[in-house]
């Protein structure tokens, strides 16, 4: 591997690693928002809070998977 490929390998890691803390911190604070508004959610707030905890849950493991695909193969 070339000193050009090093640097976008640790350019990708690094946006990766910022989006997963991103979406890791967005599902985190889904899961508060429930936790705190308990029963004054209506039941299409819940779900619809439950949905983008669990987008934010895939989109966190994405860049996750991304790049530890990205060092295993380098």
């Amino acid at each position: 591997m070339g000193l050009k490929d090093a640097i976008t390998n640790a350019v990708e890691n690094v946006k990766d690693t910022v989006n997963q803390g991103r979406h890791g911190a967005a599902a985190d604070a889904e899961q508060t928002k429930r936790d705190v508004a308990g029963d004054q959610m209506t039941v299409g707030e819940n779900v619809g809070s439950m949905f983008n905890q669990a987008k934010n849950s895939v989109q966190a493991d994405t860049s996750e998977a991304k790049r530890e695909a990205r060092n295993t193969t380098t």
